[in-house]
């Protein structure tokens, strides 16, 4: 099967023909019939968050069909839709028991640590393996898996409650959809930070209040709009330091940050002014849990998430293309997400 994977850090990635992968006792072979392209993928690619195993099929956002299963599942039939929870686990520890199995010790996720969905066929237990309703396309269930899946964990993490506010920081894959899901959790007022007016125009099309953060200094706008009072909840989906110190500093009383983007670099805030003297947190966001999914999906067939302008293109599965992708990525361009369709 055609494969396209990193084969060393800071490289381009390459398309390889590798042999179709045969499922375990517990697990599904998928075929493949979108795989999202996240900015995550950026990050493995230049080893900024190394990955292991070399060389690695990339893509932790996968929908496809039912191709074959292992001798111990019974739970699928052949061709059947299905979306795959991108982490494979052990089940039994007691991070697991606790459903916050991405701290398995054996915790694999799927084109980090194991063969993901750049390519014809992929394999993760059936455990991992959730059945995508027929009212939602390919592409979509895709992303969901990563981009509305982490923006539904933080927004968990951050514990939102109805009607409060909430400033989502960074309006691509996962912030068109934390916009969505805080609004079908019952927040308030939704406030979308960027510095691309294409991706504010869609957020206000959603429901919220842009904020273009090259024409005035976010927090301070942030304030002016709560009358001082700064927001409940904030959501960080960049990955800089900058919108994370920015993040921290509008919130308001017992206000609560979560961090979601991936960064090397270190966060510089003022202790007193930002955090004690007004009890906030900071939450760091790693991830997202398999029973999460089931909302997530429900959301998406009631229409309360709608992905639909989300993907601003499809590629195919060659190298060329992707690598070109991941480059607009890197340079925060105007795409949202761009989803392979093998």
């Amino acid at each position: 099967m055609k494969a396209v994977r990193l084969i060393q850090p800071g490289m381009a990635l390459q398309t390889l023909e590798v042999q179709i992968p045969e499922p375990g006792p517990q697990e599904v072979l998928v075929r493949v019939m979108a795989a999202g392209i996240c900015r995550s993928d950026c990050h493995y690619r230049a080893g900024i968050s190394p990955v292991r195993p070399l060389p690695l099929t990339l893509g932790h956002e996968v929908a496809g069909t039912v191709e074959s299963w292992g001798k111990e599942v019974d739970c699928f039939r052949k061709g059947a839709r299905v979306c795959l929870h991108y982490l494979a686990t052990c089940g039994a520890c007691p991070h697991c028991v606790a459903l916050n199995e991405q701290f398995c010790p054996s915790a694999a996720m799927l084109g980090k640590h194991r063969d993901g969905g750049y390519a014809e066929f992929v394999v993760m237990p059936a455990s991992s393996t959730f059945i995508l309703p027929d009212e939602i396309a390919f592409p979509q269930g895709a992303i969901m898996m990563c981009s509305s899946a982490t923006s539904l964990h933080a927004l968990n993490k951050a514990r939102l409650q109805a009607g409060e506010s909430v400033a989502v920081f960074g309006i691509g894959g996962l912030g068109i959809s934390a916009i969505q899901l805080a609004k079908a959790c019952g927040a308030g007022t939704v406030f979308a930070i960027d510095i691309k007016p294409g991706k504010l125009d869609l957020a206000r099309s959603l429901g919220a209040i842009p904020v273009n953060a090259n024409e005035t200094e976010p927090v301070l706008e942030l304030k002016r709009l709560t009358d001082g009072r700064g927001v409940d909840v904030a959501l960080e989906l960049i990955g800089l330091p900058e919108t994370m110190r920015q993040a921290v500093q509008c919130l308001g009383v017992m206000g609560r940050a979560a961090l979601a983007g991936i960064t090397n670099k270190t966060l510089e805030i003022a202790p007193y002014q930002e955090l004690l003297n007004k009890e906030a947190e900071i939450i760091g966001v790693s991830d997202h849990l398999g029973h999460e999914l089931t909302a997530l999906l429900q959301w998406a067939r009631e229409g309360k998430l709608d992905l639909s302008q989300v993907i601003s293109q499809s590629v195919p599965l060659e190298a060329e293309p992707i690598n070109a992708a991941l480059d607009r990525l890197e340079k925060f361009g105007e795409d949202i997400r761009t989803v392979i369709v093998p």
